[in-house]
């Protein structure tokens, strides 16, 4: 059965945290949804990359999905005013769903509560936001909770999700294929 990623994005995302995992994801094998939230289905990056997303998120079903992936950058303040992303992810941890956040994206599971008492990390500049953070952490994993910290762990935290949905040969497989 396929593995369904549903992946929020938004004016202001870090490029490379959503398209490094979304390429590793997609090589393993599942089925990634890019779902934007605000207006239309186009998105601009940080760095002016326009994107086409697949769907808005009224149009996404939390049920017909396996995890929750939030990319970071700017695009996480939108993300946080707009409060269904929040409830999006407290509504996947209740039922027993992984949630995945980067950079700034463990600012939407701290409104959603989900941060109280895990191990997290997050980017340096979220970090007043979130004093628990473990910036020093690239990637970290606590329950159905997966953060990391940045563009620069963007690739290693692609990977864990690949391991978190395949298992560790699939991640190993995906590894080599990349040289990683």
């Amino acid at each position: 059965m396929t593995k369904r990623v549903l992946c929020l994005v938004a004016d202001g995302v870090e490029e490379l945290e959503l398209v490094a995992p979304v390429d590793v994801l997609r090589r393993a094998g599942a089925e990634v949804v890019l779902a934007a939230v605000g207006g239309g289905i186009h998105v601009t990056g940080r760095n002016n990359l326009v994107l086409h997303a697949d769907q808005t998120l009224g149009d996404a079903e939390a049920e017909d999905f396996d995890l929750l992936f939030l990319p970071g950058g700017a695009a996480v303040a939108k993300l946080r005013a707009d409060g269904r992303p929040a409830a999006l992810a407290k509504s996947f941890v209740q039922a027993g769903k992984p949630v995945a956040a980067i950079c700034a994206g463990p600012l939407v599971l701290e409104d959603a509560g989900l941060l109280e008492g895990k191990r997290f990390t997050a980017h340096f500049s979220a970090a007043n936001e979130l004093p628990g953070a473990q910036t020093g952490e690239r990637v970290m994993e606590d329950g159905l909770i997966i953060t990391s910290r940045g563009a620069g762990t963007a690739l290693e935290f692609g990977l864990a999700l690949v391991d978190r949905l395949f298992g560790e040969a699939k991640e190993e497989e995906i590894a080599r294929a990349i040289m990683a």
